[in-house]
C-alpha cells in the first residue's frame, strides 16, 4: 500500500514517510573502505611473498647451505644440478637463497616492534605532557637522533661478535637503540597538535586519566604515523642487519648479507660470478622495495592530496572529462522594450544566470 503525500508536507519540509531524513548519513558512506592502492597492493604481494619464503624456504631447499659437492677450483655457473650455480666452496647458492632471509624477517620485525613501541611511549608521552617531561624526553630522542649510527652499531656488532652469542632477539634490539628517535619526533609533533582538541579536553574535564586519553584519545588517531614509523624502522633494520652481516660483525649464518660477504670475499664481482651475489642483493632490493611501496601507499590512503597526486594519467583524463561533460542549468532572462524604443529585434537578452 502506497503512503499517499501531502502537499503540506512538501511546502514545510516535514520527513516524508519512506525517504531518508535530512542529514542522514547513507549506509554505503558509513562503511570502511579498505585502502585499494596499487602500491598497497604491490608492496603487500611482494611482503607475502618473502614472508612465504621465509617460512617454507628451509623446506623446500634442495640441498643443505653448508653442504659441499664436487671439488673444483672455481664456482660452477647454474646448470639444472644447481639453478643458481654454487659457491668457491661448492655449496649451492638457490638454497641458501632459500634459507637466508627467514633469519632477516625475524630480526627485522623485532626491531620494528621495539622501536616503534619506544616511538609511541616516549614521543607521545612528551608531546602530551609538555613542560620539563618534554624537554628531557625531546633532548633524549634528540640525542639519539644525531648519535652516528653506524659507528655505534659497529661496536656494539664487534663486543657481540666476540661473546660469540648469535641471538637473534638481542641482535633486533641493538638495532632498534638507533632507529627509534625519528619516530619519536614526529609522533611528539603531531600529539602537541592534537593534545588541545575538543574531545581531548572534554576527556580531561570529566576526570579522565592521563594514559587513558593518551592510548585511548590521541592514539588512535595516530595510527597511520605509527603504522608509517613501524614500516620504516622494519626497512631500517633491514638494511642495518644486511651491512653489519656484510661487513662480518655478525657471526657466520645463512643469511643474504652474509652471502654477500663471502662473496666479496672471493672476488665475486671482479671474476664474473654474478650467480653468487645478484640474486642475494635482488631479494634485499625487492624486500625493501616491498616496504617503500606500502609506506607510500599508507600515505597516499591517509593525506587527499597524496592521494590525488598519485592519479594515474588516464585517472586525471577520466576526471577532467567528467567535470567537462556536467551541464548546467541555463535560464535567459528576456526583458521586453516599449515600443518607443523598439528596434528589429524587440526582444532582448540581457544575460543568462
Amino acid at each position: 500500500m502506497t503512503a499517499s503525500i501531502s502537499t503540506e508536507q512538501v511546502v514545510s519540509g516535514a520527513p516524508v514517510p519512506g525517504s531518508a531524513l535530512p542529514g542522514a548519513t547513507p549506509r554505503r558512506q558509513r562503511t570502511l573502505r579498505l585502502p585499494r592502492s596499487p602500491k598497497i597492493i604491490a608492496g603487500l604481494a611482494m611482503l607475502a611473498f618473502f614472508v612465504l619464503l621465509s617460512i617454507i624456504g628451509p623446506l623446500v631447499a634442495p640441498y643443505s647451505p653448508d653442504q659441499i659437492f664436487a671439488n673444483s677450483p672455481v664456482p660452477l655457473p647454474p646448470s639444472g644440478a644447481h639453478w643458481l650455480g654454487t659457491t668457491n666452496l661448492q655449496q649451492d647458492v638457490f638454497s641458501q637463497v632459500l634459507v637466508g632471509g627467514g633469519d632477516m624477517l625475524l630480526v627485522s620485525l623485532i626491531a620494528g616492534v621495539i622501536a616503534t613501541a619506544l616511538s609511541v611511549v616516549i614521543g607521545v608521552t612528551a608531546g602530551y605532557l609538555g613542560g620539563l617531561a618534554d624537554d628531557l624526553l625531546s633532548m633524549l630522542a634528540n640525542i639519539f637522533l644525531v648519535m652516528p649510527a653506524l659507528p655505534l652499531l659497529v661496536i656494539l656488532f664487534g663486543f657481540l661478535g666476540k661473546t660469540g652469542s648469535n641471538d637473534l632477539f638481542l641482535i633486533g634490539f641493538i638495532i632498534s637503540i638507533t632507529g627509534w628517535s625519528w619516530g619519536a619526533r614526529v609522533l611528539r609533533a603531531q600529539t602537541l597538535s592534537l593534545r588541545n582538541r575538543d574531545y581531548v579536553d572534554s576527556a580531561r574535564i570529566i576526570g579522565e586519566r592521563r594514559s587513558r586519553i593518551i592510548f585511548a584519545e590521541i592514539l588512535p588517531n595516530l595510527t597511520p604515523l605509527v603504522a608509517t614509523s613501524f614500516l620504516f624502522t622494519v626497512l631500517y633494520a633491514v638494511g642495518t642487519y644486511t651491512a653489519m652481516a656484510f661487513l662480518g660483525l655478525v657471526n657466520p649464518n645463512w643469511n643474504w648479507g652474509g652471502m654477500l660477504f663471502y662473496a666479496q670475499g672471493a672476488n665475486a664481482e671482479l671474476t664474473g660470478y654474478w650467480w653468487w651475489f645478484i640474486p642475494p642483493g635482488l631479494a634485499v632490493a625487492l624486500l625493501g622495495t616491498s616496504l617503500v611501496l606500502l609506506n607510500f601507499g599508507i600515505d597516499e590512503f591517509v593525506n587527499p592530496r597524496l592521494r590525488a597526486a598519485g592519479l594515474s594519467r588516464k585517472s586525471r583524463r577520466r576526471a577532467a572529462s567528467s567535470l567537462r561533460s556536467q551541464q548546467f542549468a541555463l535560464t535567459p532572462v528576456v526583458r521586453t522594450v516599449p515600443a518607443s524604443e523598439a528596434t528589429p529585434a524587440t526582444p532582448v537578452e540581457e544575460g543568462q544566470a
